[in-house]
């Protein structure tokens, strides 16, 4: 327990003298001693006596003998008007056998009579801690430094045999052949493209974790950035069917300064995830200019989907390092769970924040915002509302679902707008099958598994030995299994 001073002086001295026996503090933890203004101690608890090494009484001994470096010893007075009362400070106590050891304490004044108490507690082990603390800091930021180096050096030399992998596979997609060997190549260069992915964001995530981390401010063509993402994404949306909306405000000047590439990397990371967990429905992506500071403004960016959604107790491990909302997620659409860590990281770099909405099998929100330069004279070049640059990049003709149009109602399998879009799906597929392309068979597979979840389980048994149809690419089976899942539509 710890003292206090007023709470030792009222129960230290009952009497007019000191009382004979145990005094109420006798137990305390901290060091406490009682002396005159001649220095003479007249009190020590069992705190005192066991630290300080005295196997005889403290009481008769001057302060000094404790204290040397505080108090001096002389005839009338131990040196106690100058010290600073009522303060706490570093103090060092000697112990019976001269050897010394710090601690923090404070000298009070007692009220009632001209005696003077010493309350100290032991800070050797604290500066030991505090040491190892520090200690420990060093040698982590150390490791972190040599982790940071090692990811570093080997990520570039992964992505050396990877981009000759990838250079060959193209040169030979050059020449002459077969399908099946055709598309075993497209295999291999689809996966040398997602192992650069993988390790560019291991690259930017070490990169961000030690700090080294830097945006290349520029100025750039903010209307001509939109359009590159649309051009990363339109084809894949349209493969799967998904309408694709972009949205881009009118007050947003066509340039403004900012880090592209990194803005870039924030879209396609957001829109690739959409796409990924969307069998059906639309994606949309909405740009805003929300607050402008002098030369500098605010845009939000808002990312939608009509996808699988995530759970409300599931949201806190979207943006944590290497984590997916459960193990399925990563068994069925891979990924290592990066990606939205880093544009965590790179959007508060940009001064804003990311968040998201969602809900299970209703789709999700992301929205981020960050803050960008404006470039000297552009505010002129601001576009009026009656010019507004809406652009609407449609799929498929009939690839799915109209412009709202309930996909809840999509999702409940017997509804007419289930089996509309089931029947369509599956036409698809089996136009894939026919030309033996089974990479996006699969694809349309998985849309078809989220159309019938909600069906009998005579319809999911069907379901299911299709889809091990496909991916063991035996037509036969396949065709016999859609015949069968076309009877039950």
């Amino acid at each position: 327990m710890e003292a206090r001073g007023d709470e030792i002086e009222a129960r230290a001295f009952p009497d007019e003298d000191f009382p004979d026996g145990i005094f109420p503090v006798e137990e305390a933890l901290e060091i406490i001693l009682m002396f005159d203004r001649t220095g003479k101690i007249s009190y020590a608890n069992a705190a005192a006596r066991r630290k300080l090494k005295y196997t005889d009484d403290l009481c008769g001994r001057h302060i000094s003998d404790v204290f040397p470096g505080t108090f001096r010893q002389g005839e009338d007075s131990g040196g106690v008007e100058e010290v600073a009362l009522d303060e706490m400070q570093n103090l060092v106590a000697y112990r019976s056998n001269t050897t010394c050891f710090p601690v923090e304490g404070r000298v009070i004044k007692s009220r009632c009579r001209d005696m003077y108490i010493c309350m100290a507690h032991d800070i050797l082990e604290k500066e030991f801690l505090s040491r190892e603390i520090e200690r420990i800091r060093e040698e982590s930021q150390q490791a972190m430094k040599v982790k940071s180096e090692f990811v570093a050096n080997v990520t570039h030399e992964l992505r050396t045999p990877v981009n000759g992998i990838l250079g060959n596979v193209r040169e030979m997609l050059e020449w002459e052949m077969d399908a099946r060997t055709e598309r075993y190549l497209h295999l291999i260069e689809r996966c040398c493209g997602d192992m650069n992915k993988i390790i560019n964001n291991i690259l930017d995530f070490s990169k961000l974790e030690a700090g080294k981390f830097n945006l290349e401010m520029r100025r750039f063509h903010f209307r001509n950035m939109i359009d590159y993402v649309k051009s990363n994404h339109i084809n894949r949306m349209n493969e799967k069917g998904l309408d694709f909306f972009i949205t881009v405000s009118p007050l947003i000047p066509e340039y403004i300064i900012g880090d592209e590439l990194r803005i870039v990397q924030i879209l396609n990371n957001l829109l690739s995830n959409a796409q990924k967990f969307t069998a059906f429905g639309k994606i949309t992506l909405e740009v805003f200019m929300t607050a402008q500071v002098n030369d500098r403004m605010e845009l939000f960016f808002i990312v939608s989907d009509t996808g699988i959604g995530i759970d409300e107790g599931d949201k806190d491990k979207l943006f944590q390092s290497f984590s997916q909302v459960d193990a399925s997620i990563s068994r069925k659409y891979g990924g290592t769970g990066l990606g939205l860590n880093i544009c965590k990281q790179l959007v508060e770099l940009m001064g804003g924040r990311i968040e998201v909405e969602s809900e299970k099998n209703k789709g999700s929100h992301f929205s981020f915002s960050i803050w960008a330069g404006v470039c000297e004279g552009e505010a002129g070049t601001i576009q009026k509302p009656d010019e507004r640059r809406d652009l609407k990049v449609s799929p498929m003709p009939g690839a799915s679902p109209a412009e709202g149009e309930d996909t809840e109602n999509i999702r409940k399998f017997g509804t007419r707008e289930n089996q509309e879009n089931l029947k369509r799906i599956l036409s698809k597929l089996i136009l894939c099958v026919e030309m033996e392309n089974w990479e996006k068979a699969e694809m349309f597979m998985e849309t078809v598994r989220q159309l019938t979840e909600e069906a009998p389980r005579e319809v999911k048994r069907v379901t299911l030995r299709m889809k091990m149809a496909l991916q063991k690419e035996n037509y036969d089976k396949v065709i016999a299994e859609y015949e069968e899942l076309n009877n039950f539509l």
